[in-house]
C-alpha cells in the first residue's frame, strides 16, 4: 500500500515570554506558513470540516468510515478523497481493521492549530 505524504509538525509558532503562542507573538517562518496553510486548506472545504468534526467528536475517539459515509450524499470514492486530504494534512490518522477503516483525530495537530489562532 502506497504511503501518502504527511505534513510535519515541527513548525510550531514561538512562545512569548508570557507563555503565549500564536500569530500575534512573532511572524511565521516560511516553512511554518506552508505547514499551517496545508492544514487550513484541508479544512476549507465544508465536507472535510464536517468529517473532522464527526471524527473528533466520535465516542471512544474514533469512527468507522462506514459511519462517516452514511452521513453524506456522496459516493464512497469522494468520501475517501476527502479523508485522504485530511490524513495528508496531518489532521486525522487511520487504521484498517478487516474491510473497514477507522479514523481518529490527531490531537497534537489540533492543538497546534488552536495555538496558532490563540490571541492573548
Amino acid at each position: 500500500m502506497e504511503q501518502t505524504p504527511r505534513v510535519t509538525l515541527t513548525a510550531v509558532p514561538p512562545a512569548s515570554s508570557e507563555g503565549g503562542t500564536g500569530l500575534g507573538v512573532a511572524p511565521l517562518e516560511a516553512s511554518s506558513a506552508t505547514t499551517f496553510a496545508t492544514m487550513f486548506k484541508a479544512l476549507g472545504d465544508p465536507v472535510r470540516l464536517r468529517l473532522l468534526s464527526m471524527i473528533a467528536s466520535a465516542p471512544g475517539g474514533e469512527i468507522c468510515v462506514c459511519d462517516l459515509s452514511s452521513a453524506f450524499h456522496l459516493t464512497g470514492p469522494t468520501i475517501s478523497h476527502h479523508l485522504r486530504i485530511l490524513r495528508e494534512a496531518g489532521l486525522v490518522d487511520s487504521d484498517r481493521r478487516g474491510t473497514w477503516v477507522y479514523y481518529r483525530a490527531v490531537p497534537a495537530t489540533l492543538i497546534l492549530l488552536a495555538g496558532l489562532l490563540h490571541t492573548a
